[in-house]
């Protein structure tokens, strides 16, 4: 059993989520956690848990949408902050992948979002590309617990975030043939570590360019293990306390 830490069960990725979520459930992923990333997707996900059994959401701004609303973003947290569904601050974060002519309004949003988890004591989940200083430094001015979605920097800074007690999230990217994260994941704490899919993107071995879904999990959870060196079993074990502790399901 393992729960997906983060995906985007949108109405416009899937025709129909639940299907979605009886594969998932099928395949041993018990609860999936999706993360909004604009105003509409998080008044969606709020609608979609209210539909759904095993699923719960995420409320935030992702740094691509920089000029949305954060006083809307407000009211949505308040009016679900005693929603049990309601588990996180996310997807937010930097991206300077794209450009940099907005750096001071991605901090700005940012720190912004920052605040509101610590003002309704929910954990953040931190989209961060091209901006890991930045990230670094930002994240250690809040006293807030910290997941790091989808992972793909270096030991340095894995050992940065371990040190903070951060969570660090594995997604389908570690059962590339090529990818160089395996020998930086090798070296993290399980007890830091979440599984996740990233769905629709990021679809793993041996689904790799198709739509991603929550049932293919299994076969990350998997690759995960051979890294580790560890029983598939202890892996799940781990990674499913980790994942309850962190959204309190």
């Amino acid at each position: 059993m393992i729960i997906d830490s983060h995906a985007h069960l949108f109405n416009e990725y899937y025709d129909n989520i639940k299907d979605v979520l009886d594969r998932a459930k099928a395949a041993g992923i018990i609860k999936v956690v999706n993360a909004a990333d604009t105003i509409a997707s998080c008044k969606e996900v709020i609608d979609n848990a209210n539909k759904y059994e095993d699923y719960y959401f995420c409320l935030g701004i992702h740094p691509e949408n920089v000029d949305e609303d954060i006083n809307e973003l407000e009211k949505l947290i308040e009016d679900n902050k005693d929603n049990p569904k309601f588990v996180a601050i996310g997807e937010i974060g930097l991206d300077y992948y794209w450009t940099k002519d907005n750096k001071d309004k991605q901090i700005e949003l940012f720190e912004n979002q920052l605040k509101l988890a610590e003002k309704y004591n929910k954990p953040v989940v931190v989209h961060s590309r091209e901006a890991t200083q930045d990230t670094i430094d930002i994240l250690g001015r809040y006293n807030i617990t910290v997941y790091i979605h989808c992972f793909s920097g270096s030991k340095e800074t894995a050992d940065i975030y371990v040190k903070r007690g951060y969570y660090i999230g594995v997604g389908g990217v570690l059962t590339f043939k090529n990818a160089k994260i395996k020998d930086v994941i090798k070296d993290i704490p399980l007890e830091n570590l979440l599984l996740e899919t990233d769905a629709p993107y990021l679809a793993p071995t041996p689904y790799r360019g198709k739509p991603n879904e929550p049932a293919y999990l299994l076969e990350t959870a998997k690759f995960l293990a051979e890294v580790k060196e560890e029983s598939l079993e202890n892996i799940d074990q781990k990674i499913l306390e980790n994942s309850r502790k962190i959204f309190s399901i």
